[in-house]
């Protein structure tokens, strides 16, 4: 069995996925002439195999005739298992560190301070509405983290050692689509993921886990919610104990340094959330035509025919922005074509914004963080947790630059030219963030290391995709949870906790992953470490 390589247009890759089995597909959209770059697998004879092939088959698959054949998980029944293992957080970390176990047959107990994923939507709905935030239930906390509402994307550029395939092939065996399994940038999407989500937690059930959801943990020596256990014996954790809490657990950052255990500032990154008309975004990306979006006469001009071709087969354009300024990079972060703006703060009195895209990422949005880093020598102090300070009080600008709306979930916004030019927005154009936005001045309320890396970085975007820069696209603040300001120092070989033996702290919140599939990985190398003590 071999692959063979193509190069193709997009409709004739788009055909000959209908036809042959597809290994990996790419879009390259760097010339004007748009190719997708397609691996297929081969016989002995270079022969592409047809996609229905009883040779290859995966196993408890569906679709499985589709593609080569992965090995399915084998997960063991943990009801009397001797060996635990306790995780708080049920994120990709937390779930894929438990999945990880049961396959050992080691029994995982995942202490969760959110809800589960369908009365999490409930909570979503209300925060969408602007009638109030559950801190413990929202955008970042809940069962399957803040990527479950958060566009679920599953790429990342981490050189992470482990099996990143291993977690796509795990994606797909609990319901993921089939081009989790090919795709440079696969993507599952927000209407989905949830459902997928679910099936991994009554897998964990079904086999012997325990998962006890609304359960904060507040110290590390016990738990005192809806099930009260004792996780320290003096010095001594009853089970290794896997931190898995995600990027936004602020109070749990402060616990754990209250408790002494080593952590450190880390670079990280702040930034605005920008939106264009996705139309405007495809003719950029996919070199098709002028990006005007009106008529003389203010009418939209409907697509043409090639762009709806183009769109047909290879959906939507996206982008990946990049450039310094002034010793700092300024990037585009959690691109999401056809997508919503969201509202991601997890307490009262801050002001988030996040995206996420739908599985067919068909809105006539495209938004994109656009953040600038910041390393800890940006900001003074000696304190470990002066990053997440730092991030705390521009949330809280943001909130209050919102607050004259008397909607708590509305966010300050900005037309994108006006805040490159330095003057006020008359109005704003339509939006796809839901509680509202508001008029405000973020070229002169954002810190100057942020804001004016920002009007740069957008005067260079423009200069490699004229008409990039346009009062049609707005900017909404803030931002800030692109990554975690703190890293809780582990070591390198055993991730336990430098000074807390048995902690082994993993993800995003850990300050060692950024997204869901590192996050996955990093959970599963976790949970392996627990598997050879």
């Amino acid at each position: 069995m071999n692959t063979r390589q193509f190069i193709l247009s997009p409709k004739e890759a788009y055909e000959a996925a209908q036809k042959w089995r597809v290994v990996k597909r790419s879009v390259d959209a760097r010339q004007r002439e748009l190719k997708v770059h397609l691996t297929v697998l081969a016989d002995d004879e270079g022969k592409p195999i047809p996609i229905h092939n009883s040779q290859f088959t995966i196993n408890n698959s569906p679709d499985g005739d589709r593609f080569p054949l992965y090995t399915p998980p084998v997960y063991k029944d943990v009801h009397e298992a001797e060996r635990k293992a306790i995780i708080i957080g049920c994120g990709p970390a937390g779930l894929f560190a438990a999945l990880t176990l049961l396959e050992h047959g080691i029994k995982p107990i995942i202490y969760e301070r959110g809800k589960e994923v369908s009365e999490r939507k409930k909570d979503i709905a209300l925060l969408n509405r602007n009638e109030g935030l559950n801190p413990e239930s929202n955008y970042c906390f809940g069962e399957g983290g803040a990527g479950t509402f958060s566009d679920g994307k599953l790429f990342s550029r981490s050189k992470k050692r482990g099996n990143m395939q291993r977690v796509m092939e795990i994606f797909h065996y609990f319901g993921a689509p089939d081009t989790v399994l090919y795709e440079a940038h696969a993507h599952i999407g927000s209407d989905k993921l949830p459902g997928i989500i679910k099936r991994m937690r009554e897998c964990i059930i079904e086999h012997g886990g325990e998962i006890h959801f609304e359960t904060c943990v507040t110290s590390l020596k016990e738990v005192e919610s809806r099930k009260t256990a004792t996780l320290k014996d003096k010095s001594q954790f009853q089970t290794p104990i896997i931190l898995a809490i995600g990027h936004s657990a602020h109070d749990t950052y402060q616990m754990l340094a209250a408790e002494g255990v080593a952590m450190e500032t880390k670079g990280f990154a702040m930034g605005v959330r920008i939106e264009h008309p996705q139309e405007l975004i495809n003719r950029l990306m996919y070199h098709l035509g002028k990006p005007h979006l009106t008529s003389p006469q203010g009418r939209s001009t409907p697509l043409e025919g090639e762009m709806e071709g183009v769109i047909k087969y290879i959906g939507n354009a996206s982008y990946s922005l990049v450039t310094q300024v002034d010793g700092r990079g300024v990037y585009s972060f959690c691109m999401c074509p056809g997508g919503h703006i969201v509202p991601a703060g997890s307490a009262e009195g801050m002001c988030v914004v996040n995206g996420m895209s739908a599985s067919h990422r068909n809105s006539p949005y495209a938004n994109s963080g656009m953040v600038v880093q910041i390393n800890p020598e940006d900001i003074a102090g000696n304190d470990p947790l002066k990053g997440l300070e730092f991030q705390e009080a521009l949330e809280r600008l943001a909130y209050e630059q919102s607050a004259i709306s008397h909607q708590p979930s509305a966010a300050p916004a900005q037309r994108m030219k006006d805040f490159v030019e330095g003057r006020a927005s008359k109005d704003l154009p339509k939006c796809s963030y839901l509680p509202g936005i508001v008029p405000s001045r973020l070229d002169q309320w954002l810190p100057a290391g942020i804001g004016k890396r920002l009007q740069q970085g957008f005067r260079d975007f423009d200069k490699k995709y004229p008409g990039f820069l346009t009062n049609d696209a707005v900017i909404v603040g803030v931002e800030s949870r692109s990554s975690s300001p703190v890293r809780i120092i582990r070591d390198p070989e055993t991730l336990q906790s430098i000074n807390t033996p048995g902690l082994y702290p993993c993800g995003e919140g850990a300050g060692y992953a950024g997204g869901i599939t590192s996050s996955a990985l990093d959970g599963i190398n976790a949970a392996l470490k627990i598997v050879q003590q």
